[in-house]
């Protein structure tokens, strides 16, 4: 009777199995959100380092060396995990992603839709009938880091092609000398094919430019290792001050100001550089607790995390330390269309010793211009493909937003933001 049991038991749960049926994630041959995933068994291809030892890549693993793990694995969180709703006022829980209680503004780790559904921690419906939050903000206010729909990509393109245009301190064809050397194809990045550094001339007069040199002293600002806590001097945070207020003397950012404003994001310029402060500046962990990076760093100073570079899209941080020896260029997979600057270069590169596989810079551009294209983008196309043009030529920057904490009233922190090549 017993061995009749077990055989009924193993026949129910064969057919379980015989007809149970896989995400279509879990059916897809692809490396679409999971790009630095640990080695599965259930997927026919890895999306891992590993998996270039072992030879079982899935076809599409190149799109990896484009993506940060972190930021990917990002969008893996469950909804419950990333909203409050139904979580208004509950008790703090450190393997939730952000958080839905009144001591979450004050450790910047509320969730996006924090100030919408609880109104200040107490109330999930409590809105007012006019459209706006209990707390008085309006709904554009709101959706300012979720993508503006009425911003199109004519939209984009017309405004990134006015800033191109607007970038008067930019490097003359005369101040930059490169030595490309080797082009190599997106998969082959890990030798060094090129004898010479990058760089063979630059005019170091652009670095004597007030916004330049405002940039230049916030590069010292920072540890590169994710996971050492980072905080600001008063000094650093009034050069993060003196920045901001000279990039925001510049036709470029003014006309990036004057193109939101119209679309009703900001209302005063104080307003705008507020904000840039917090979205580029704020500090936010990649690692286990620490405040160790913000998206400046990321983006424009570098990081180191697992061994790796991560970010580091400043060509100007670039030349700065190959002139030192601290960076060792590789080869190019990647020579933009422009006779002029600015230019688009994607490259490999040692940087003291860690391995930057495939990393992309605007070359000649003026530190104003790098900034109004990445913030450009990050609050019109959030997490998405941007089309941006430069002189009739059209081409992609990607940004990532940082979705475990939050600012102000629920907006998100740049992650990350590049040219994509």
């Amino acid at each position: 009777m017993k061995t009749l049991v077990v055989l009924l038991f193993l026949s129910l749960i064969g057919g379980i199995l015989a007809f149970d049926t896989c995400s279509s994630e879990r059916c897809e041959d692809s490396c679409k959100n999971r790009c630095g995933h640990k080695p599965n068994k259930k997927y026919t291809c890895q999306c891992n380092e590993p998996c270039e030892k072992f030879g079982d890549c899935c076809t599409d693993y190149s799109m990896c060396k484009y993506i940060d793990p972190e930021f990917n694995e990002a969008s893996h969180h469950t909804k419950s995990d990333t909203t409050c709703e139904g979580r208004c006022g509950e008790k703090y829980n450190k393997k939730h992603t952000c958080h839905c209680n009144k001591k979450c503004a004050k450790f910047n780790n509320c969730c996006t839709n924090y100030d919408e559904l609880c109104s200040g921690g107490t109330s999930s419906t409590n809105k007012d009938k006019k459209g706006t939050t209990s707390s008085g903000s309006s709904p554009h206010r709101d959706k300012s880091r979720t993508g503006r729909s009425d911003i199109s990509n004519e939209d984009v393109k017309a405004i990134s092609e006015k800033l191109y245009q607007s970038d008067v301190n930019k490097a003359a064809e005369s101040d930059i000398i490169l030595n490309k050397q080797e082009m190599v194809q997106k998969d082959t990045t890990r030798e060094d094919l090129c004898d010479e550094p990058l760089y063979q001339y630059v005019n170091e007069d652009l670095f004597t430019k007030p916004t330049y040199a405002a940039f230049i002293k916030l590069l010292d600002n920072y540890d590169r290792k994710t996971g050492t806590d980072e905080t600001y001097s008063p000094e650093e945070l009034k050069e993060q001050e003196h920045f901001l207020q000279e990039v925001m003397k510049t036709k470029l950012m003014k006309e990036l100001y004057t193109f939101f404003q119209k679309k009703d994001l900001y209302t005063t310029e104080k307003e705008f550089t507020d904000d840039l402060q917090k979205m580029w500046f704020g500090l936010y962990s990649r690692s286990s607790g620490e405040a160790d990076s913000s998206g400046f760093e990321h983006v424009f100073v570098g990081e180191v995390k697992k061994g790796k570079v991560s970010g580091f899209h400043s060509w100007i941080r670039f030349y700065q330390l190959e002139k030192k020896g601290m960076l060792n260029y590789f080869s190019h997979n990647y020579d933009g269309p422009w006779t002029s600057y600015p230019d688009v270069l994607g490259k490999q590169f040692h940087w003291d010793g860690y391995l930057k596989e495939v990393g992309s810079q605007f070359i000649g551009s003026s530190p104003e211009f790098d900034f109004a294209m990445y913030t450009l983008c990050f609050i019109s196309r959030p997490g998405k493909k941007c089309v941006i043009s430069m002189d009739g030529h059209t081409m992609k920057i990607q940004t990532y937003e940082w979705t475990k904490n939050t600012y102000g009233k629920g907006k998100r922190y740049i992650a990350t933001a590049y040219p994509e090549v």
